[in-house]
């Protein structure tokens, strides 16, 4: 952790850890639904929400929500030795226990108060997410997307490790299962997991089942097993990691267009998943299979994984958004390129609501600005520096060879978590100053939780809209009109109590005493 700056007007570690206590009680003992959390709540509790609003008796399992609270009460017990921390983080887990699906992985959000009352709610403020279409169908299984299941199960692994508790170990093992029953003979995996019953979305087949790159599936599954291969002592998890490995070879499109998709047919081929996600090659999950395929690398100091990476960043060259489509914080590239044309390709929408709305793909790109930052410099650099790099020395420090440090830190939460939290976006720089130390022990409210502005609301259910536009509707494009339940962010909005906030600051408070309890 970052030295904090010394000073003789050093906050004490003893007030900073009553900051904390107080700050954790309240979210424990107030804010949890049996253990668990979503990601917003106004501060009487009459409304909360995770991606979107939720009942009372749910809790969210997507960043930063659930599992990252249970991390963050780990890092406090490492930091302090207190045990209300790690009793915390059992309840934390006992949440994510009990709404582990049979299968062993976890869906978006857990509803406490049983089957019938989460069907409700996809049936209605689920349905009614028009942005959100993963949420306007209850397939009754889990899911890879957002890093739902793996984030609980690394948590839950975590928690095993610390005490060697059965309970966990049984859940941690599901979750193990779940990785490897669902990933295909090819070494793919499907975005949701088991199986559901055949249905049409929007007049598409569904997509769920296609082997998945988006959200990073693969990869971080490949890094789930590692973990779990290197702390679990679990040696034959070795082959599913590779065969995971090699499908990303196979996954590269011939050329014009070398690049890697969001998702794949069975037969390899880029499919289409959410109507605004039609079947293209995507700069940006081209740059993140780069990035994967340098590690693969780094764990094997094998050349076949960085033999597909050259045809790939000279098609990045080409297809870089024009000049003018370049936005202030360095977005350079469109989200989507047709498959053997390289055509750039827009997607739009009409309509106002789940109802009556529909995303349509054109190719006229007028108006349209970059969407994703891509530094093809960075990567050709670092291809340069791991081709330069003798296997033996990599292999050196390979988990895959069971060589090298811990892949568990002994702190996780040392940079922001934020998920799709709107709220939570921050970007003042992770400095532990003693400035900033003061301002959280000082902002901490008289109720124990630092309020946050929650910019991000949505339109409360009210029945499914009507079938056209009503007169006067302009789509602003986060929400559409007032039936829509999709989350928007407005220019201001109510103080309340936020997850990510709670994160944050701890991670502070947490390095701080780290840094400062042995001189105390």
């Amino acid at each position: 952790m970052a030295q904090a700056e010394q000073s003789q007007t050093a906050p004490e570690v003893s007030t900073v850890e009553d900051t904390m206590k107080t700050a954790t009680r309240f979210m424990v003992e107030d804010v949890a639904t049996n253990g668990g959390y979503v990601w917003a709540y106004l501060p009487d509790f009459s409304r909360r929400w995770g991606e979107m609003e939720a009942y009372p008796s749910m809790v969210w399992t997507q960043a930063p929500g659930t599992p990252e609270m249970g991390e963050i009460f780990l890092d406090a017990y490492h930091a302090t030795g207190d045990e209300y921390y790690y009793d915390a983080a059992m309840k934390a887990a006992q949440a994510l226990i009990d709404g582990q699906h049979p299968s062993g992985g976890w869906n978006y959000v857990i509803d406490t108060a049983g089957e019938e009352s989460i069907k409700r709610w996809y049936d209605t403020i689920g349905r009614n997410g028009w942005r959100l279409e993963e949420f306007q169908h209850y397939y009754g299984n889990a899911t890879f997307d957002d890093h739902a299941t793996v984030e609980s199960g690394t948590f839950l692994m975590r928690l095993y490790l610390e005490k060697r508790d059965p309970e966990v170990k049984k859940a941690v093992d599901k979750a193990i299962s779940f990785v490897l029953d669902s990933q295909y003979a090819n070494g793919g995996w499907p975005q949701r997991w088991p199986d559901a019953p055949d249905f049409e979305k929007h007049g598409q087949p569904d997509y769920t089942g296609f082997i998945t790159l988006n959200d990073e599936v693969a990869q971080k599954n490949i890094d789930f097993l590692l973990l779990a291969m290197q702390q679990l002592d679990r040696p034959e998890l070795e082959e599913p990691i590779r065969r995971a490995m090699d499908l990303f070879i196979e996954l590269q499109q011939p050329q014009p267009t070398p690049g890697w998709a969001l998702q794949y047919t069975m037969e390899l081929e880029p499919a289409s998943a959410r109507t605004y996600e039609p079947a293209a090659i995507s700069p940006h999950t081209t740059d993140a299979s780069i990035k994967s395929l340098f590690h693969f690398y780094e764990l094997t100091g094998d050349d076949k994984y960085l033999a597909p990476i050259p045809a790939a960043l000279e098609w990045l060259e080409k297809v870089e958004a024009p000049a003018e489509a370049h936005t202030d914080s360095g977005r350079n590239y469109y989200r989507y390129v047709e498959a053997g044309t390289n055509r750039f390709m827009a997607v739009r929408r009409r309509g106002s609501n789940a109802q009556n709305g529909e995303y349509y793909v054109n190719y006229d790109m007028t108006g349209e600005m970059a969407e994703k930052r891509v530094d093809t410099d960075a990567l050709w650099q670092r291809y340069e520096t791991l081709q330069a790099t003798p296997a033996e020395q990599l292999i050196a420090q390979s988990p895959l060879y069971g060589n090298g440090p811990s892949l568990m830190p002994y702190y996780v939460v040392t940079d922001d978590i934020v998920g799709s939290d709107l709220n939570t976006q921050s970007d003042d720089g992770r400095d532990v100053t003693e400035a900033r130390i003061h301002d959280l022990v000082q902002s901490l409210g008289e109720d124990g939780y630092w309020p946050t502005e929650l910019r991000t609301t949505s339109h409360p259910y009210k029945g499914p809209g009507p079938d056209s536009p009503p007169e006067g509707f302009v789509d602003r494009g986060q929400v559409g009109d007032e039936w829509d339940t999709s989350p928007f962010t407005m220019e201001s909005g109510p103080m309340g109590i936020s997850t990510g906030t709670y994160i944050r600051n701890m991670s502070f408070l947490i390095e701080y005493v780290d840094e400062r309890g042995d001189d105390q």
